[in-house]
């Protein structure tokens, strides 16, 4: 292993491999493909091909195939043993030089955890969530949603969606992310993106590390078709996001450490759900 580690850390060191790499990490679980990753990066196709040759070569990316597409995601058995290799020889294991390390095996805090939905328009798909979450545990959570570009008003089918399974629309808002990094924003315990695109942009480095997963869901704003076809795509994203809420609102967070509770997350991420179909 000690014999890759500089190749790794050689093929990191480039800015370009290690956006890449940084873009997958945030889409972990998720396998990507790379046409997906060039496009959200600036890079041309072939170039990107070079680039991906390159991580597989080190270990970091595993490549898979779907029908006539090539996917990538981060191989996480290696990444873990490269960032143990690092704690343990480097920092000699020591957490007061290595402290977020050190943080794992803590238990979540018993009280009220305050939870961020992520998504580009911050008009649908996180509006669902933050919603959904509120109303079936919100004595134990706090939701809150956000977009990286937010939309001007809120997605009408989404609204009226809402107000027929009885969720108060009254305090919804469409709200830009910047919101949230201030000095007086809340302390997040659990950051989620709802939608591919947003876990492929660069978001703000949030504090006190919370547990960040990502529940990637078809737009449904995309739907086609008539006002019924386009309305089902929103009931269709609606009762995928429930079900991973659902999910996690079953788990029994102050009996579980922060990496118990990162693999539940990263399992829910995996759900073989209906938007996955």
């Amino acid at each position: 292993m000690e014999i890759k580690i500089p190749d790794q850390l050689s093929t990191l060191g480039h800015p370009q491999r290690l956006a890449i790499f940084r873009l997958l990490m945030r889409r972990y679980p998720d396998r990507v493909p790379a046409g997906e990753i060039a496009t959200a990066l600036g890079v041309k196709a072939s170039t990107m091909s070079a680039y991906l040759a390159l991580l597989m070569r080190a270990d970091l990316v595993r490549q898979r195939r779907a029908g006539t597409s090539m996917l990538y995601s981060i191989n996480m058995t290696t990444v873990q043993s490269l960032f143990g290799y690092l704690f343990s020889d480097c920092c000699r294991g020591r957490p007061d030089i290595c402290m977020p390390f050190s943080t794992g095996t803590v238990p979540m805090p018993d009280r009220k955890h305050n939870v961020l939905f992520i998504c580009v328009g911050n008009s649908a798909r996180s509006i669902f969530a933050e919603s959904v979450l509120r109303k079936t545990a919100g004595d134990r959570f706090n939701a809150y949603s956000a977009g990286t570009r937010p939309a001007s008003r809120l997605n009408p089918f989404a609204m009226q969606l809402l107000q027929d399974k009885g969720h108060d629309i009254s305090v919804l808002r469409s709200k830009d992310i910047s919101e949230f990094s201030g000095p007086d924003a809340p302390h997040f315990d659990f950051v989620f993106t709802v939608c591919d695109q947003a876990a492929n942009e660069e978001c703000p480095a949030w504090e006190g590390q919370p547990v960040s997963g990502h529940w990637g869901i078809p737009d449904p704003a995309r739907a086609t078709g008539n006002d019924a076809q386009k309305a089902l795509a929103f009931h269709r994203a609606y009762r995928a996001l429930k079900h991973r809420i659902g999910l996690f609102t079953a788990l029994n967070l102050e009996s579980l450490n922060r990496i118990a509770i990162q693999n539940s997350v990263d399992e829910i991420g995996r759900a073989n759900l209906e938007e996955r179909a």
